[in-house]
């Protein structure tokens, strides 16, 4: 099953509804704001399952980030091993963690805009993990049935202010620069290891399957469940691979102009256009 949040307007009204994904066309999941939203119903998937609301078209669809207000977004460094060979890192030990806020967020068709502030901005693609039930002290054998289903997040990072301290949270959470969606897909649907792309102007720069993480959804869900409890509609974002802009020789960043395409096989593309923050 493949849920989205929609933008919606009728009128002077605007708004998002949770829609449930049927081929071409989106059926609204009534009385559910967004897919977060329904997440924190214990029924959430009978209740997706049986939605015969209204039906709007996915071509030309307003598409919201799939879970606009995660209560925590918690990112993964270092967890592909071409990104950690090609940024000069040993193979951690343990997973490397940050986080984001939800302000962070934007839809995965929605333009991208280049800060007044950096001129150093890099594409991550990464496999999203959307949590679907709360737990704590998760064991890694128990892990997956936590799991709602997962997404694909691209990690925009400004480099300048990453690398300003050893702390990175001030390159990695700017106002509305990283795209999550299209859509939630559940975990029955989706197993790990198909192909990740990152693509710039068309010209692929990333290009790894999701199979190569160091720490598995699964490790992570126990991993982070035992500092912090996990609710419904959090997201872990796992990590990207090698071929950051960082690490190119020269160095290449995101430019007015161009597009960032993200891809993961069976989840769905992020399609962004770059432009100047206004």
């Amino acid at each position: 099953m493949r849920l989205l949040t929609l933008r919606t307007g009728n009128g002077t009204t605007t708004g998002t509804v949770a829609v449930r994904q049927d081929g071409a066309t989106l059926t609204e999941i009534e009385g559910f704001a967004n897919v977060g939203d329904l997440l924190k119903d214990p029924s959430w998937e009978a209740v997706a399952k049986a939605a015969a609301g209204a039906t709007h078209p996915l071509e030309g669809a307003d598409l919201a980030p799939v879970v606009p207000a995660p209560g925590k977004i918690i990112c993964v460094g270092h967890n592909y091993r071409n990104h950690i060979k090609e940024m000069g890192r040993d193979v951690p030990e343990y997973p490397t963690l940050f986080a984001k806020y939800a302000e962070s967020l934007i839809g995965p068709n929605d333009d991208l805009a280049l800060p007044q502030e950096s001129d150093a901005v890099d594409w991550e693609a990464e496999l999203a993990v959307v949590i679907g039930r709360t737990g704590r002290r998760i064991s890694e054998a128990d892990a997956a049935e936590h799991i709602a289903g997962y997404s694909v997040l691209n990690d925009v990072s400004m480099r300048d202010y990453q690398f300003r301290t050893i702390q990175w949270l001030q390159g990695k959470t700017w106002e509305k620069s990283t795209p999550f969606g299209p859509a939630l897909v559940t975990k029955d649907e989706f197993t790990a290891g198909p192909l990740m792309t990152s693509a710039v102007d068309g010209e692929i720069q990333q290009s790894t399957p999701t199979s190569d993480l160091v720490f598995t959804p699964e490790f992570l869900v126990s991993y982070i469940s035992t500092i912090i409890t996990l609710n419904p509609g959090d997201v872990i974002a796992t990590g990207t691979p090698g071929g950051v802009g960082h690490a190119q020789d020269p160095k290449r960043y995101l430019q007015e102009g161009q597009v960032l395409v993200t891809t993961i096989e069976g989840l769905g593309q992020l399609k962004n256009r770059v432009i100047k923050e206004a």
